[in-house]
C-alpha cells in the first residue's frame, strides 16, 4: 500500500482519541481555556452525563472575531510565547477545540471587552461555518452536543450517565482547588446545582470541596528544598479512604495524576497506614517551569521532573516531619463512630467472647444443651443454673494481690467512703495540659485503658499502642548504624540489564549501610556477597531485581529498607503487651507518657488507631445534658 497524506478531518479524529477520552476530558479542556482567559466565574451545564450536552460559560477576555477560525484549527494557540521551556498556562497544545469539533457538534460564541457585538463559529464533525454575529454580553460560551454520535466505536465504551456526570464533577473539583478565586457552578437536568463560591484563601476552598471534617483531621504541609516548595494539607493516617479519589496533587497549579508523586505520597504514609487504605491529601508543588516537562501526553495529566529524586525526597520528608511534629492526634471519625454506636443502642452490639475463669471452682457452668426453661435458682435466659454461692473469700479471689498479706485479708472491710481517684504518684495526678492523654483511671476487658483528660476521656488500645512504641524503638536502633549482614557462602550472581547493573553499583555504598553488599560481575550482572542479617533466608535474585526496578523508576532504595522495617514490625507485634494482660495503674500511665513522646504513636504498625478521644461535650449530649 502506498504512503498517502491523511486528510485534515481524519487527523483531527486521530488526535481526538488522545485528547477527548470521555465527556470529562472535554470539560477539562474547556475549563482550562476559561481559566487561561482570566475568568472569575465559570458555569458548566450538562445533560445525559455530558454525552448529549456540555456547555461551559465564562466571563474571561474573549476571542476576537478575526481569531475565531484560528481557534478551531489544530496547533493554533496564544499560550506559547515563552516556548515549551516556560509554560505558564494550563493549555498550550492548540488541539482541544479542533479535536472536540471533529467528534461532536461544537459552537463557540465569544465577545471581547469593548467589542460592539459577539460572534459565533460552528464546527460540525470537522465542518466549519462562520464567524457570524450573535448575542452575548461578555466572555465565551462553548457548547458541545452529541459527543461521539458519529463515532459509535467510542460511544459504546462510555459509562452510564451517572458515572460520566461523577467524572465531570471530579474534574471541576480538582480545578476548583487549583483556582480558589474563581466561582464554579455545575448545573443540569440530571443533577442538583453544585456551586463552589470564590474563596478568600486555599483553606476555605479546601473546606468547600472536601468538607469541614478534612481540615480537622489534617496536618499543614509547608516545606521547601532547592527552590522547590510543597504546600497543602495531608490527612492524618487514621483519616483514610478505601480508594485514591481523595488525593489531589498539583504541579504549578496544574492537576496531575503522576505515578511518581502517588508513589511518594504512599511512601510518606509508610508504617502509619494500612496497605489497603489510601491517604487523603491536597498538595501543591511549586517550582521553576524549566524543571518540569508537562508536554508528556496530550491530556497533560502526566509530568516529568528533571530531578525526580529531589521531588520524592521533599514530599516524603515533609509528610513524615509534619506527622512527627503534629503530636498525638486522633481522627474525629473514631469518636464519631463510637458516639453513633452508642446512640444506636448498646443492645444491638454483640460483645466478643471473652474467657472468664469464674470466682471460684464450681462457678457458673454452661449447660450441655438447651435448658428446659427457668427454674428455681436458675438465671432467666441463660440456660444454666446458679449454684449456691459460698461466702466471699478474699484469699481465694483471682483478683487478690499477687503477694497478699494475711493480716490485710483478715482485716474487716472499712466503712463505705465516697468514690475518689486513685493517686499512686505523679503519673496519676489530675490531668493537665502537659499530659495530652491525661491520667489513667481504669482498664477495661484487659485491653483498653480509660484515661481522663481536661476536655473529656481517652480510650487506648494497649496492644496497638505498645506495638508502635516497640517498633519505633527498633527502627531507631536499626537505622541509626550500619546494619549487620550475613556473608553468603557462595556469592549469588544475578543477571540484569547493563543499565540496571550500573544503577545498583552506583548505590553500592548506600546499600552496604543496609547490609546488602553488591559488586559488578561482568557488563550485565552483579554479585551479591552479603545480605541483611535481619532478613534471614531471603530470595536474593528477587530482592535485587525489585531493587533495580525501583531505582530505575523512582531512584530510591526503599525495597531493602521496607523489608527490614517489616521484620522490625513483626518483632514489635509479637513482643508488645498482649491483649488481656492486666496492667497496674503506674504501668498504664507509663504507657501513656511514652506515647506522648513517640512520633506516630496515634496509630499502630498496621494503620489502626491506638486511641480514641471523646470530648466532654459529646458525652454530655449522650446524657441529655446539652
Amino acid at each position: 500500500m502506498p504512503i498517502v497524506q491523511l486528510d485534515e478531518h481524519l487527523i483531527d479524529q486521530i488526535a481526538a482519541g488522545e485528547v477527548v477520552e470521555r465527556p470529562a476530558s472535554v470539560v477539562k479542556e474547556l475549563l482550562e481555556n476559561a481559566i487561561d482567559a482570566g475568568a472569575s466565574r465559570i458555569e458548566i451545564a450538562t445533560a445525559g452525563g455530558g454525552k448529549t450536552l456540555l456547555r461551559v460559560s465564562d466571563d474571561g477576555c474573549g476571542i476576537p472575531e478575526t481569531e475565531l477560525r484560528l481557534a478551531v484549527r489544530r496547533h493554533c494557540t496564544s499560550k506559547l510565547a515563552g516556548g515549551l521551556e516556560q509554560i505558564a498556562s494550563l493549555g498550550f497544545r492548540g488541539e482541544a477545540l479542533p479535536s472536540i469539533g471533529s467528534v461532536a457538534r461544537l459552537s463557540l460564541r465569544s465577545r471581547t471587552a469593548g467589542a460592539s457585538s459577539a460572534f459565533e463559529i460552528l464546527l460540525d464533525h470537522g465542518h466549519c461555518e462562520g464567524p457570524r454575529p450573535t448575542a452575548l454580553s461578555r466572555g465565551t460560551v462553548v457548547e458541545v452536543r452529541d459527543l461521539f454520535q458519529k463515532v459509535p466505536a467510542r460511544l459504546k465504551f462510555l459509562k452510564s450517565d451517572r458515572a460520566e456526570a461523577t467524572a465531570i464533577t471530579d474534574v471541576v473539583r480538582r480545578l476548583a482547588l487549583a483556582e480558589p478565586e474563581i466561582r464554579f457552578e455545575i448545573t443540569g437536568p440530571d443533577r442538583s446545582p453544585t456551586v463552589f463560591e470564590a474563596a478568600r484563601d486555599m483553606g476555605e476552598r479546601i473546606a468547600q470541596v472536601l468538607g469541614e471534617g478534612f481540615g480537622e483531621n489534617a496536618v499543614t504541609i509547608d516545606a521547601e528544598r532547592e527552590a522547590v516548595r510543597l504546600t497543602g494539607l495531608a490527612g492524618l493516617p487514621t483519616f483514610s479512604r478505601g480508594n485514591s479519589l481523595q488525593q489531589f496533587l498539583f504541579v504549578n497549579g496544574r492537576p496531575v495524576r503522576d505515578k511518581m508523586l502517588v508513589s511518594a505520597l504512599r511512601g510518606g504514609y509508610a508504617d502509619v497506614m494500612a496497605k489497603d487504605r489510601h491517604p487523603v491529601a491536597v498538595l501543591f508543588l511549586t517550582l521553576d517551569p524549566a524543571l518540569v516537562d508537562v508536554n508528556v501526553h496530550p491530556a497533560k495529566a502526566d509530568v516529568r521532573f528533571r530531578d525526580p529524586g529531589l521531588i520524592r525526597g521533599l514530599l516524603v520528608g515533609a509528610l513524615r516531619q509534619a506527622f512527627a511534629e503534629s503530636g498525638l492526634r486522633s481522627s474525629s471519625e473514631g469518636a464519631a463512630g463510637v458516639l453513633a454506636r452508642m446512640r444506636a443502642g448498646a443492645g444491638s452490639v454483640t460483645p466478643a467472647p471473652r474467657r472468664f475463669d469464674g470466682f471460684a471452682p464450681g462457678g457458673y457452668a454452661a449447660a450441655a444443651g438447651p435448658g428446659p426453661g427457668p427454674g428455681p435458682g436458675s438465671v432467666p435466659g441463660r440456660g444454666f443454673a446458679a449454684p449456691h454461692q459460698a461466702p466471699y473469700d478474699p484469699g481465694a479471689s483471682p483478683f487478690r494481690p499477687l503477694a497478699p498479706d494475711a493480716a490485710l485479708l483478715d482485716r474487716p472491710s472499712p466503712a463505705p467512703q465516697p468514690l475518689q481517684s486513685v493517686e499512686p504518684g505523679e503519673a496519676a495526678e489530675a490531668p493537665g495540659g502537659e499530659f495530652p492523654l491525661g491520667a489513667a483511671r481504669a482498664q477495661l476487658h484487659g485491653n483498653y485503658i480509660v484515661a481522663e483528660t481536661e476536655t473529656g476521656l481517652v480510650i487506648v488500645d494497649q496492644h496497638a499502642a505498645h506495638e508502635r512504641l516497640v517498633y519505633e524503638t527498633l527502627k531507631t536502633a536499626i537505622h541509626g548504624r550500619r546494619l549487620p549482614s550475613q556473608m553468603l557462602l557462595i556469592p549469588e550472581i544475578v543477571d540484569l540489564t547493563e543499565d540496571d547493573a550500573e544503577r545498583l553499583c552506583e548505590h553500592a555504598g548506600e546499600l552496604a549501610q543496609l547490609g546488602l553488599a553488591v559488586e559488578r560481575f561482568g557488563p550485565a550482572a552483579v554479585a551479591v556477597r552479603e545480605t541483611p542479617a535481619l532478613l534471614g533466608q531471603v530470595d536474593v535474585p528477587r530482592l535485587v531485581r525489585d531493587l533495580a526496578d525501583e531505582l530505575a523508576e523512582f531512584g530510591t532504595r526503599d525495597s531493602v529498607r521496607s523489608r527490614i522495617d517489616h521484620v522490625a514490625a513483626t518483632v514489635a507485634c509479637h513482643g508488645s503487651v498482649r491483649s488481656g494482660r492486666i496492667l497496674k495503674l503506674d504501668e498504664m500511665n507509663a504507657l501513656l507518657r511514652q506515647m506522648e513522646k513517640t512520633p506516630s504513636a496515634s496509630q499502630c504498625n498496621h494503620g489502626r488507631p491506638t486511641f480514641i478521644e471523646l470530648g466532654l461535650a459529646d458525652i454530655e449530649k449522650l446524657f441529655g445534658r446539652r
